[in-house]
């Protein structure tokens, strides 16, 4: 077992009622951040259940040996500091303050993206037997900084190890001093004035099944050979996240098709994915905090119903579209400039909060069928790469109305699918993985 260093808790933070942020170069010692722009709704939604919390693991190949892992932790101290963070109520927003408090290791226990303490940082690592884990709280990032943190973790441990020679890969090296980029708000970078709000979205279809008792989080792992799947991919002539957002369209169409006749005249017809997309390479930013957006591919089942091929079409079309940067743009028009709407910046936080938290229940949820994020094929070196076994994704807990979502992680020639769900049923996973047999692809159950 690990055991957690304790620290001194310091809270003489100081407490700021205006938008003025320390720059840079003040910041080494004592200094705080505003969230960012996507970053700003969590504080008003989160629970106990609705945790917004996310997981990525690496299972290595070996058991991982402690004191080297506890000297690679410690040497990346002080490479990450806007992740030594808390969140604090201002008078108009929350922000976040930096405490330099260390980076504790704790047992992993098996509880998966659970809700942080008042007092804690909002990251955790966590350890058990050949696995790694870290979790992050959506306000500190999104999956690909999260990512990068445990790049860097995992590089740092090898090289502790005598394992592999890091000296010629490209990664953030603990002696290196972090640059202000990774500090940045990208949204509120890249915002434009003026730019025409998208299209407003009707109602979408959502899962019929009820809730299972609390605790309800629970995660089921499939891996696929990656191999196979991307044949499949190349044979539709599409990209591997177009396949998997039709893969769970037509899930979703076949669980409305087996539904009673009074349920399906009660059911939207509408199916619609959120699919977050990296911004980073669009804009060539280096930000270390939250920089994605989804877009949002859909079927409509009013007008009939859709064969997988055209699933697949009509999907690949709209995310050609809705990943045009100038389309982006107009997103990020709409909520960067809503945060700085004179009337809503000069509101005082708990009436923003609430004004936040009915936003996310009328758009964050509604208007959606269900989530899928890919991260992508992510790989180290041939060195690094022959010491890990594969990788897990796992999103935040889902809410009560979207009930299931899926992330995927590849890794060498395994794809790794994990499905969180809250409800009794798992008939979604079910059909989704129906699919993937039905075309050939073997698939096996790793949780």
């Amino acid at each position: 077992m690990v055991i957690e260093k304790k620290t001194v808790k310091r809270d003489s933070s100081p407490k700021p009622t205006s938008e003025k942020e320390i720059s840079l170069p003040e910041a080494s010692k004592d200094f705080w951040l505003r969230l960012d722009n996507a970053a700003k709704i969590y504080p008003a939604i989160q629970s106990r259940e609705l945790t917004t919390v996310f997981r990525l693991s690496a299972v290595l190949k070996d058991r991982v040996k402690i004191k080297p892992f506890l000297e690679a932790v410690q040497r990346l101290e002080e490479r990450f500091p806007y992740y030594k963070m808390k969140p604090k109520k201002g008078f108009f927003w929350y922000y976040l303050q930096y405490y330099n408090e260390k980076m504790a290791v704790r047992p992993d226990l098996g509880l998966l993206c659970r809700s942080f303490e008042k007092n804690e940082l909002i990251f955790r690592i966590l350890l058990k037997e050949n696995k790694v884990s870290v979790e992050f709280s959506h306000i500190l990032t999104d999956g690909k900084g999260a990512f990068e943190f445990l790049n860097s973790l995992l590089l740092t441990y090898f090289e502790v190890c005598c394992l592999i020679d890091t000296d010629a890969l490209s990664y953030l090296k603990p002696e290196e001093t972090p640059s202000a980029e990774e500090f940045e708000d990208a949204f509120s970078t890249h915002f434009q004035e003026r730019l025409p709000f998208p299209l407003k979205i009707p109602t979408a279809f959502h899962l019929p099944f009820r809730l299972k008792p609390l605790p309800r989080f629970e995660v089921l792992s499939f891996s696929i050979p990656a191999k196979e799947i991307i044949a499949i991919v190349r044979k539709y002539n599409v990209t591997l996240t177009v396949y998997l957002v039709g893969v769970y369209l037509s899930a979703l169409q076949t669980i409305y098709n087996q539904l009673s006749p009074a349920k399906k005249r009660r059911s939207r017809k509408v199916f619609r994915i959120q699919v977050p997309i990296n911004l980073r390479k669009l804009y060539h930013s280096k930000t270390m905090r939250n920089f994605s957006l989804f877009v949002t591919p859909e079927i409509d089942l009013r007008l009939g119903k859709y064969t997988f091929e055209e699933i697949l079409k009509t999907v690949h079309h709209l995310m050609q579209l809705e990943t045009d940067v100038k389309l982006i743009n107009k997103i990020i028009s709409r909520n960067v400039g809503a945060e700085r709407n004179v009337l809503l910046k000069n509101t005082p936080l708990f009436i923003k909060s609430l004004i936040l938290y009915f936003t996310y229940s009328i758009e964050g949820t509604r208007k959606y069928s269900g989530v899928i994020t890919n991260l992508g094929k992510v790989s180290f070196s041939p060195q690094a790469d022959r010491l890990i076994e594969y990788f897990q994704f796992i999103p935040p807990p889902p809410n009560k109305v979207l009930k299931v979502n899926c992330g995927v992680i590849g890794f060498e020639d395994k794809l790794i699918l994990s499905f969180g769900n809250i409800t009794t049923s798992h008939q979604l996973e079910q059909e989704f993985v129906s699919i993937l047999i039905g075309e050939g692809i073997p698939v096996k159950v790793i949780s």
